[in-house]
């Protein structure tokens, strides 16, 4: 008798008043099964299956706990090689399964509670989407997401690539243009354009150092330091992207930032409330948004080839041919590419977001054309100096050299 025939043959006598003879008659059981269970005012309980004894697993289980004590995490396989297991490879499997627990080293995680203005966890996440980049080129681009810690307010952009640079340029896109200010902590995983190892990339811990923040790395292989902004991760894969077309990456900005004003009114289950209701605690517990810009975006020097063109972002920028064979700067952001030369802009071209291309101002070519008509033209050589004749007499009067006649010549 299982315990739903046992719930029906009660409602049955007691709320219906059915005898038992017609109650066993509707359910197809046996009398003594239906007065037992209207005697009973309990459900019936089913006694465990003894384990059985002398069985194939009981032999080799003395040998498994031992392998398993000094490596707990040896796979099931290897296991059944080691104790020469020659049964089902399935119930081997569950029985290690139930033991193994006892031997892994237990991890908990704890909860953690934020403070208003505390952190904004950062991460990226990538679009199962690739978005069309100009000149043929689809590419899937990474997107920045930051998520206020106390309030979830939730904030993301696509970037370029996820180089130090862009990563930077994005940070400071979301906290002064949708956070309107800086957080006490930025937390990251191990990210390389960050930095890893315990060890910040170049230029980030500049970009800290102007926002008066720190930043703060989780640790390898600990997902619930930064579980808030990989559940933002999901919610942006399942919510946003289904059922959208992109045309470019600035198409998918404009339509985020539509979708995100939308998404930060909805009521977050774990707090009751709505981001947007929250974000103002946040940003009054938060710093004040420095009075100097941080230097974000890239920026190196090089010595301007023959051929006037840099490398940057994975694509070629002309420059001016004037400064041919000098040190030029390239200070590359999310926009512009901006070439300059002991101060002065040589170039300054739209960044584009495909790789291989070859972006040329049509200004430098015909600079080009008048600089290289000018070096093979011949140049008419110069007429040769007239000689310059002096008098000895006035060198020897300089060093008071004396004539024949004893006089000072």
């Amino acid at each position: 008798m299982t315990v739903e025939d046992w719930a029906r043959i009660r409602h049955l006598h007691q709320a219906e008043g059915l005898s038992q003879r017609r109650i066993a008659e509707e359910l197809g059981l046996a009398r003594e099964t239906v007065a037992r269970a209207v005697r009973s005012d309990r459900p019936p309980r089913y006694k465990p299956r003894p384990p059985v004894v002398g069985s194939a697993w009981t032999a080799v289980e003395p040998a498994v706990r031992s392998l398993l004590a000094q490596h707990p995490r040896t796979p099931a396989t290897v296991l059944a090689e080691r104790v020469g297991w020659t049964g089902s490879v399935t119930w081997f499997r569950e029985n290690v399964a139930r033991l193994r627990p006892r031997y892994l080293p237990v991890d908990p995680a704890d909860r953690l509670a934020h403070a208003p203005g505390e952190q904004v966890q950062c991460d990226l996440w990538f679009p199962p989407v690739k978005v069309p980049v100009g000149d043929g080129q689809r590419a899937s681009l990474p997107v920045l997401v930051m998520v206020a810690s106390h309030s979830r307010f939730l904030a993301a952009v696509m970037l370029p690539s996820r180089r130090t640079g862009d990563l930077l340029a994005g940070m400071w896109q979301l906290l002064s243009g949708q956070l309107g200010a800086v957080p006490r902590a930025l937390l990251w995983d191990n990210e390389a354009g960050i930095g890893r190892g315990g060890r910040l990339a170049q230029g980030v811990a500049g970009f800290c150092g102007t926002l008066a923040t720190r930043l703060v790395q989780a640790r390898p292989y600990d997902p619930e330091t930064k579980d808030i902004v990989e559940r933002a991760n999901q919610y942006l894969e399942t919510s946003f992207v289904p059922g959208r077309t992109f045309a470019s990456p600035a198409d998918f900005n404009a339509q985020l930032e539509a979708w995100l004003a939308r998404a930060n009114t909805r009521t977050v289950r774990a707090l009751g409330a709505r981001p947007v209701d929250l974000v103002a605690a946040d940003r009054t517990a938060m710093l004040p948004l420095p009075p100097v810009a941080p230097s974000v975006g890239a920026r190196w020097l090089t010595r301007l080839g023959r051929d006037y063109y840099v490398r940057a972002g994975g694509n070629d920028y002309s420059a001016d041919p004037a400064v041919i064979g000098r040190l030029v700067e390239i200070v590359m952001d999310l926009e512009r590419v901006v070439i300059t030369c002991e101060g002065q802009v040589v170039a300054d071209h739209a960044r584009s977001w495909a790789n291989g291309l070859t972006i040329t101002d049509p200004a430098h070519v015909s600079t080009a054309k008048v600089l290289r008509r000018r070096f093979l033209t011949p140049q008419p050589l110069a007429e040769p100096e007239q000689e310059l004749v002096r008098d000895l007499a006035e060198y020897d009067a300089a060093f008071g050299v004396t004539g024949l006649d004893g006089q000072v010549a």
